[in-house]
């Protein structure tokens, strides 16, 4: 009988220990399903609580630590459409904020490789391509073409934005594609309302380019009578003066020179192009008058001292 309760109570025990490992097993199972739920829900609140701190500081126009945040996060989802579009306008707003040639290029390219990757994932984000494109703008005028590119697709897919025709306009210029310029330049004139001398001047350069002086002239004029920008009245009677010269009208051109002087005061590369404007017709006495007095207001002003061989 001892041996029998032996061996019975042996075997109860051994069927209890395997309930306790089966129960330590199932435990453990679940603790650590519990933990990795509560590490990841940890984690997503975390990353949750960062994305929304991103949007706030983005719509409060907190610009560079929006780019601080989406860089952060970039490090851990590097194909992240959101954080893409984010970096990527972040750095564009803080590229076009700088003094520094080399700092605004730094963030102007940051920007860039931002909205390229974004643009793999997302080809229908016209804001994408607009800012793209006048990030292009930014980079120089080798770039023009691309600055093109991606703003007409946005124009194209009928993103609204009111410089759009401008930027399109200098990027067209910026290549030669004058015609092309004058047509997006044109769009941004709005009837009924006095066009700036932001849109002027570039219409009456391109015009200018393609040796379409009477057009060139209006624009020009145009500007002189309507802008409240002097240094923009006294460009446009510079190129007045030139359209003028190029077509031998002499006259014409003096009293564009002379209305500068009067306008905006005594100048050293006024009175030199009037130097140059009467030795054009052979009045060599007066020509070195202007270049004598271009020097005195300007003693470093090299080409009146080439005149004068000085």
């Amino acid at each position: 009988m001892a041996n029998n309760n032996t061996w019975t109570n042996y075997g109860r025990n051994i069927y209890l220990l395997k309930r306790i490992r089966i129960i330590g097993i199932i435990f453990f199972s679940f603790l650590i399903i519990f933990l990795t739920i509560f590490i990841t829900l940890r984690i997503n609140n975390s990353a949750n609580n960062e994305r929304r701190e991103l949007i706030r500081v983005w719509s409060e126009g907190e610009y560079e630590r929006a780019y601080e945040i989406s860089n952060s996060l970039l490090n851990e989802k590097p194909t992240d459409y959101f954080l893409l579009t984010i970096n990527g306008f972040s750095a564009y707003q803080l590229g076009i904020s700088q003094i520094n040639n080399h700092n605004m290029l730094f963030f102007i390219n940051e920007c860039i490789f931002s909205l390229r990757k974004a643009l793999i994932h997302n080809k229908r984000d016209a804001q994408i391509y607009y800012v793209l494109g006048k990030a292009y703008w930014y980079k120089g005028a080798q770039y023009a073409d691309l600055a093109v590119k991606y703003l007409e697709i946005a124009n194209n897919m009928s993103y609204i934005a009111a410089d759009i025709p401008e930027y399109l306009g200098l990027a067209y210029a910026a290549y030669g594609d004058y015609r092309n310029s004058i047509d997006a330049f044109s769009r941004a004139l709005i009837p009924g309302l006095t066009p700036s001398h932001n849109l002027l001047l570039p219409i009456a350069r391109s015009y200018i380019a393609m040796e379409e002086y009477p057009m060139a002239i209006s624009y020009l004029q145009h500007c002189i009578a309507t802008s409240l920008d002097s240094s923009s009245v006294i460009v446009s009677r510079f190129m007045l003066a030139e359209i003028h010269r190029t077509l031998n009208d002499y006259e014409k051109a003096e009293k564009e020179y002379l209305s500068i002087l009067e306008e905006a005061g005594e100048s050293a590369e006024v009175h030199f192009q009037l130097g140059e404007l009467y030795n054009l017709q052979g009045d060599t006495t007066r020509a070195r008058s202007q270049w004598r007095t271009a020097f005195r207001q300007d003693p470093l002003h090299a080409r009146a001292r080439a005149r004068l061989n000085i």
